[in-house]
This record gives C-alpha cells, sequence and structure tokens, in this order.
C-alpha cells in the first residue's frame, strides 16, 4: 500500500517489443482493422439504400454493425498508432473511455442478439401475427432497449473498476481491459472482482437462457415444418445467429471468467484478440453467407452505382 497513488498514465504492455513481432502486430492488426470497417460499412449501407431489407432483421443487423465496428475502433487504433510511435502510454481518462466504450457496444451487442433471437422467435412461431407484432415502433424500442441496456451497465462496471487506487500502471495487454486492471489495483481484488464477475455472470446467464428457450422453441416450430424447403430456410435465418452468439459468448466468457496469473501471458492476448477484433471481421462474413437477400441488394447496388461512375469516363474518352 505504500506504492498506491493516482496514476496519470497507463503502459499498454501487451504486445512484445521486438521489432519483427511490433511489424507483424502493426500489419495484422491494420489490415483487420480496415476489412472491419470496410464490411460492416457495406452491409449498413446496403441495408439502408435497399428497400426490401427494410424488416426488422436486417434493421438489427445495420445495429449490429454498427456496434461491431464501434468496438473493433475502441480498442485497435490506439494499439497501432501506439506502435507506430514506438510508446505504450495512454491517459488515465483515455483508459476510463477504452473502458467504458468497450463496454458499451459489446454489451448492447449481446443484449441486441437477443433481441434478434425474439425477432426469428416471433417470425417463426407466430407468423401470421409477425408483422403486428414487429412493427416499427417495436423494433425501434427493442433495439433503443438494448443500447440502453448496455449504456448502464458500461457505467456501472466502468464505475466498479476505477473506484480502487492502483499500484502500478503497466497493463499486460494492448489495450485497458478489465480483468488485467483488477491485477494492478491496491484495494483488496477478491471483492471488487467478485462482485463485477458475479453480476455479469447472472446477468450473461439469465440472458442466454432466455435465448436458449427461445431457440428451443423455434426448432421445436421448424422440425413440423412439412417442407424441405421451408425448413431448410427457416434454418438458413437462425444458423448465422447461432454461430455469432456462440462465438461471442464463448471468447468473452473466457476472456472475463478464467483465473488471473500476474505475468503476460500470450493466451491473454489471443482471447482478447478473439473477442475483440474476430468477432466484428466474422459477423458480416457469417450473416451474408447465409442471406440471399442481402447478396442481391448487394449486386443490385453495384449495378445502380457503378454506370454512374463509369459514364462520366466514358463521355471523357468519347
Amino acid at each position: 500500500m505504500a506504492n498506491q497513488s493516482r496514476v496519470s498514465e497507463f503502459l499498454l504492455n501487451g504486445v512484445p517489443e521486438t521489432p519483427e513481432v511490433k511489424m507483424l502486430h502493426i500489419m495484422l492488426f491494420l489490415i483487420l482493422y480496415l476489412v472491419a470497417l470496410t464490411e460492416n460499412f457495406l452491409i449498413t449501407a446496403v441495408i439502408i439504400y435497399s428497400h426490401q431489407l427494410h424488416t426488422p432483421m436486417y434493421y438489427f443487423l445495420a445495429n449490429l454493425s454498427f456496434q461491431d465496428f464501434g468496438s473493433i475502433s475502441v480498442t485497435v487504433p490506439k494499439s497501432v498508432v501506439n506502435s507506430l510511435m514506438d510508446s505504450q502510454a495512454i491517459s488515465y481518462s483515455g483508459c476510463v473511455c477504452q473502458v467504458f466504450f468497450l463496454v458499451f457496444f459489446m454489451l448492447s451487442h449481446f443484449f441486441l442478439l437477443g433481441v434478434m433471437a425474439y425477432d426469428r422467435y416471433v417470425a417463426i412461431c407466430n407468423p401470421l401475427h409477425y408483422k403486428t407484432v414487429m412493427n416499427k415502433r417495436t423494433c425501434i424500442q427493442l433495439a433503443t432497449s438494448a443500447w440502453i441496456c448496455g449504456l448502464f451497465y458500461a457505467l456501472l462496471y466502468t464505475g466498479n473498476a476505477f473506484s480502487v487506487w492502483f499500484c502500478s500502471n503497466v497493463v499486460n495487454q494492448f489495450f485497458c481491459e478489465i480483468p488485467q486492471l483488477l491485477k494492478i489495483s491496491c484495494s483488496e481484488p477478491y471483492f471488487p472482482e467478485v462482485g463485477v464477475m458475479t453480476f455479469g455472470a447472472c446477468l450473461c446467464f439469465t440472458y442466454l437462457a432466455l435465448i436458449t428457450f427461445s431457440y428451443i422453441l423455434i426448432f421445436r416450430e421448424v422440425i413440423r415444418i412439412p417442407s424441405t424447403q421451408g425448413r431448410q430456410k427457416a434454418f438458413s435465418t437462425c444458423l448465422p445467429h447461432l454461430v455469432v452468439i456462440s462465438l461471442f459468448m464463448v471468447s468473452g466468457c473466457f476472456a472475463y471468467f478464467k483465473p488471473n496469473f500476474s505475468s503476460a501471458s500470450v493466451l491473454d492476448l489471443l482471447v482478447s484478440i478473439l473477442y475483440c477484433i474476430v468477432p466484428p471481421v466474422m459477423n458480416p462474413v457469417i450473416y451474408s453467407m447465409r442471406s440471399n437477400e442481402l447478396k442481391m441488394a448487394f449486386c443490385k447496388l453495384l449495378v445502380n452505382i457503378l454506370p454512374q461512375k463509369l459514364s462520366p469516363v466514358s463521355q471523357g474518352r468519347k
């Protein structure tokens, strides 16, 4: 406790400082960030400009793409800039913002996945009442509720994490991560860690149980569909969502609920990449691969844009 002090900045020590590893880190993170940016921007643009995609499922998917872009933008650009400038520093306020916005985007993402599960439940189990139940007002209210719940939990989580004193300012991660911040706190680590993890575990378990129950009802209804084509179409709309939920939950739970060790670990870095960077890159691919409507809308948008771009060039040549 003698070394306890109010730090003014943190040092992000998650990436090895050898030149080869640093260059690999810069190139890999930059490529993944640009890919995620392009994919999520294209999905959002296609959904906005294609009137046939103005349905509840694609409305939620556009929100999901914005959340993916937000979560990866919180961590990756700062890490790349630090490596380019040969620095590890991040200000105290910058660290607070990283924790807050990362938790905000990821938790609102999680709540929105539950909303999408409810949307699929209504569409498959109550198709005759789908347009009545999932009207425009309801969709906006559900999406807004997901964002507000994420905001509330981010405030609670961030406030708890930075209500303690820190004995060190070295964070063994490429961004400000709460499990790593708990390692360097001077306060008794047991109580804040158990409190945060218990509340988060109960919240995630309850919400995941509701999602699981929804899909049990969905699959029970899908099996009753007489036509093979109808069953395949129902599964094609549910399978991407289940893959995204599984990827998000497994990586996130392992990162936040695994035992903490005082030393830096390559496993910590890999798990953080898995839940912070991989989902924003893979989610657009997972959804677009199984959605023929999204593919057709994208091709139609390209067909409408390319002639407008090429016509001035053709006129100039003439």
